[in-house]
């Protein structure tokens, strides 16, 4: 009988309960992308599809694969598989709590600073590299990035106050 299968050491959500919460929430969401294109138009208008058309179906499209993945959920047998234990979902979160403080911060900071910040955070904390090679590659990564987009192709990316500052 192994670890899992006996009860003895599960740490951690079920798949079963993780599966279902990922559905609600999909369904959650796929309820606000229709919402919100109902709110914009999604009809057809006289000069084509309306700015929601698009987005209202894939919200139904969402809706109804999460609501298929629920009754699934319910219809199997619950045979307490664990779906991960708690210093694995540490480890993701490890990865997701910055990178999402990295996205939200974009629009104050500017995508360049916020980007060196979010690299050197990964390269120092959970990489463990030396300063220098942290420093030449959370500074070179985003001006290398500012080259390719701003001054090659001609696409601004979003700028924070210390580009303004400089004038870039």
């Amino acid at each position: 009988m192994s670890e899992h299968s006996s009860g003895v050491g599960q740490r951690g959500p079920s798949h079963r309960w993780t599966e279902l919460g990922v559905a609600v929430f999909c369904i959650l969401f796929g309820v606000i992308t229709i919402i919100g294109s109902v709110k914009a138009g999604s009809g057809w208008g006289p000069e084509g599809p309306k700015a929601g058309f698009f987005p209202f179906y894939i919200g139904v499209i969402i809706v109804l694969a999460s609501l298929v993945t629920c009754i699934q959920v319910f219809m199997e047998s619950d045979d307490g598989q664990l779906f991960a234990e708690w210093g694995q979902l540490g480890q993701v979160m490890c990865v997701v709590v910055p990178t999402t403080i990295y996205t939200l911060s974009i629009p104050y900071l500017g995508i360049y600073v916020a980007s060196i910040i979010l690299i050197a955070l990964f390269m120092k904390w959970l990489g463990k590299y030396p300063w220098t090679i942290t420093a030449a590659i959370a500074l070179g990564t985003p001006f290398a990035i500012y080259l390719f987009f701003e001054k090659w192709f001609l696409i601004p990316l979003p700028k924070g106050p210390l580009e303004d500052l400089l004038g870039l």
